[in-house]
């Protein structure tokens, strides 16, 4: 357990500048939680109580289309990232999409009333709440342009920024759900972004 509330307090120090006495606020509230493979971190129509952070795996976020029985992926929580169903967790209100492990995976989490507690007596976590919600927003926005002004191929640099590894994690009709594409599309793809000689797959550079 202490050396996974190490790797998150490094985190959130990277992400908000959380000094080292106000992390320590917040260890008494962390839990920890293994998920297999398949488990749901919260599911449609729950709310989600937890703000949850990926020690390693990988969870997707989807929705359920009932009239044509189909998923959609929307988004992929992997190694060292917060998850939580944005929406839901924020408003507390029930949940319209379904959050699964899709490997076997180790998490911490808190409580949302734990983390408002922390927002009421630490300024610091106040300020990495504020982040949290901006960069939340942004990649929500950042994947809704995506689909009406960028090409796939776009999207699939961004993803492997975001997720370096997801690649070797999930299917990869699962990535192609997240990309809106078909999965022969998502193949041809992958081709292009081949190195000729290695036949090794590009990894975007990171800015």
């Amino acid at each position: 357990m202490e050396e996974k509330l190490k790797r998150l307090e490094e985190i959130t120090r990277q992400i908000s500048g959380m000094p080292a006495e106000d992390f320590a606020l917040s260890k008494k509230f962390w839990q920890e939680k293994n998920y297999k493979k398949g488990e749901f971190y919260n599911e449609y129509k729950n709310v989600c109580k937890y703000f949850g952070f990926v020690i390693s795996g990988v969870f997707r976020i989807y929705k359920y289309h009932e009239p044509t029985g189909t998923e959609r992926n929307v988004l992929f929580f992997t190694n060292n990232q917060f998850m939580s169903s944005f929406k839901s967790f924020l408003t507390q209100t029930s949940c319209e999409y379904y959050t699964e492990a899709m490997s076997n995976s180790e998490t911490l989490y808190i409580h949302y009333d734990h983390l408002h507690h922390l927002y009421d007596i630490s300024p610091a976590w106040e300020r990495f709440g504020r982040i949290y919600a901006e960069s939340s927003l942004n990649e929500l926005m950042t994947n809704t342009e995506g689909f009406l002004f960028r090409t796939p191929e776009d999207r699939y640099l961004e993803m492997l920024k975001l997720h370096p590894d997801i690649m070797q994690s999930v299917p990869l009709y699962h990535v192609a759900s997240y990309l809106g594409i078909e999965g022969p599309s998502l193949s041809r793809i992958r081709k292009r972004m081949m190195h000729p000689a290695s036949g090794k797959e590009k990894t975007p550079a990171l800015k």
